[in-house]
């Protein structure tokens, strides 16, 4: 069978991760993803050359795609540019929404002269409210969403990946595949709108909301869990670090007896329920940490399983690229880009009968010859 995208043609007009991430989850369905990019190309080329000489970033986000560079303040390139969108099933931008007024790249408009186009746009705060206009970077996003008021320990601490670019992203990816189902059925183009600020405070609303109903701003629990004990992160004798997690009472004597030897703990009024626990949660831990001083990771581990309490290994970056749960899997692929071959994480998506291989990353402006002639999706030949 074929990719479940093949066929379908989107051009975005993009940079940085958000939009990026989203289009790249489209190429490894197997849809033709032509990249638009200004001369100097996407920014995030130049975030650093860890991955033989290129951006770990970019290779990350934009592999499987064609790269074309266009000034769309040039009257040709506009063409250029036009002639791709009238070829095109899915348009997907996160060009700054001033700069999107000044190149007169209306959606509803695009989708009204186009029969059929889905067209999606990310901002960092939405269309409409008194940031609307303003620059908005994940770390950025982070803070006025709330992520760092509930990171962290003592100190506040920033989500350590760009969580608020990825969850835009994979909204926006939702939201096209969603809009894409329905152009199935009925025939009608979408315009898809799509805030950082949005997807992450959707993200943060259990925190959120427990604020608001409850009793206000929770305080940073660092390297346990807010509410549940004992579940957090400790240290082995022989210098490891695992995480275990109690989710139950009935778990809970499952480790006083097997793991602590000491089954009078589990049914003890100090330590019985899971409130319990919480409210006398640095005695609990100090109870997992002795016999953990007692033992090493192996050991530990292998004890807790017994106890069938759930565990895992505290990896560095190092040991998950090893990580024997992935590499046994066949959890890594290797990827063609301007500089040679480089093994890459494969795509999450598992979906029967749709082996795609990952496409390479693009170098800027390489696939700019096929401008005379571009792809034409299904909404070019089927004309619905």
């Amino acid at each position: 069978m074929s990719a479940p995208l093949a066929g379908l043609v989107v051009v975005s007009l993009e940079q940085a991760i958000a939009a990026p991430f989203a289009t790249r989850q489209l190429a490894d369905l197997g849809a033709t993803v032509i990249k638009v990019e200004r001369p100097e190309g996407d920014f995030a080329r130049h975030y650093d050359a860890y991955v033989h000489g290129l951006s770990s970033h970019f290779v990350w986000a934009n592999r499987g795609k064609q790269s074309v560079v266009l000034d769309l303040k040039d009257e040709q390139d506009r063409t250029m540019f036009d002639g791709l969108l009238a070829g095109a099933d899915v348009f997907i931008h996160n060009v700054a929404p001033g700069s999107v007024a000044r190149l007169g790249l209306d959606l509803e408009g695009l989708v009204r002269d186009n029969a059929g186009l889905i067209a999606c746009e990310l901002s960092g705060y939405g269309i409409g409210g008194p940031r609307s206009d303003d620059k908005a970077y994940d770390l950025l996003v982070q803070a006025e969403a709330g992520a760092i008021s509930v990171t962290g320990g003592d100190e506040m601490s920033k989500v350590g990946f760009s969580v608020a670019d990825i969850s835009a992203g994979m909204y926006a990816l939702s939201g096209i595949l969603a809009a894409l189902v329905r152009r199935e059925r009925t025939g009608e183009g979408a315009v898809v709108r799509v805030s950082l600020l949005d997807s992450l405070v959707e993200w943060m609303s259990a925190p959120l909301y427990g604020a608001h109903f409850g009793p206000g701003q929770p305080s940073r629990t660092g390297r346990r869990h807010h509410g549940i004990a004992p579940y957090g992160i400790f240290p082995t004798r022989d210098g490891g670090t695992i995480l275990l997690a109690v989710q139950n009472d009935r778990e809970w004597r499952r480790l006083a007896d097997v793991f602590l030897g000491r089954a009078e703990l589990g049914t003890d009024p100090r330590y019985a329920t899971n409130p319990d626990r919480i409210s006398r949660v640095d005695e609990v831990e100090e109870l997992v940490r002795g016999r953990l001083d007692q033992l090493d990771r192996v050991a530990a581990l292998e004890l807790l399983s017994r106890a069938g309490v759930a565990t895992a290994v505290v990896n560095d970056l190092a040991e998950v690229w090893e990580l024997p749960q992935l590499r046994e899997r066949g959890r890594f692929t290797d990827v063609q880009t301007p500089n040679g071959v480089v093994e890459m994480l494969a795509s999450p998506f598992d979906i029967s009968d749709s082996d795609v291989a990952p496409g390479s990353v693009p170098a800027l402006g390489e696939q700019q010859a096929t401008l005379s002639d571009p792809p034409r999706g299904w909404r070019s030949t089927s004309r619905r």
